[in-house]
């Protein structure tokens, strides 16, 4: 009787460990909400470590990063379709990549979802002036003017340097 005792909880524990295990295994999906917000600070880790590379004129090493971020973003993107952090941070490293009509794509549709998003703001205007529309270059400062941020002034100087 005891032996039998024994057993059933064995067993018991056994099924518990196994669920436990597969519960686990869901949670570190690729789908899981934590997993793309991981990509999502990986990601904008390379891009922040890319920029100073770029700053230093390391434009190789810069461009590598990008495209390791641009990876890591595009998986996060996957999971969520709507975060104007992710489209912004995929615009640019596009953008940075050479791939402009691709990263205005992700700008705009960021805007769709944040219209005073001061990030995707700044960096379209780039985009537009890096691409000739000045114009545009100057709508997107105009959104940024009342905001009493860096973004306003880092676009301003991109404008009046070209």
């Amino acid at each position: 009787m005891k032996f039998k005792k024994i057993f059933i909880i064995l067993v018991a524990l056994f099924i518990f460990i196994q669920y436990l295990g597969t519960a686990y295994a869901a949670s570190s999906d690729s789908g899981s909400s934590d997993n793309y917000m991981n990509l999502y600070s990986e990601a904008k880790k390379f891009v922040l470590r890319a920029k100073k590379l770029e700053e230093k004129n390391k434009i190789d090493r810069a461009n590598k990063l990008y495209v390791k971020a641009l990876e890591k973003l595009q998986r996060a993107y996957k999971t969520d379709r709507n975060n104007p952090d992710i489209l912004n941070y995929l615009g640019f490293t596009l953008r940075k990549t050479g791939k402009f009509q691709e990263a205005e794509k992700y700008y705009l549709a960021g805007l769709k979802i944040k219209p005073d998003h001061n990030g995707i703001n700044e960096y379209l205007g780039e985009l537009y002036v890096k691409t000739g529309r000045m114009e545009l270059a100057k709508e997107r400062l105009a959104v940024l003017k009342n905001c009493n941020c860096e973004e306003y002034s880092e676009l301003k100087e991109v404008i009046e340097n070209n």
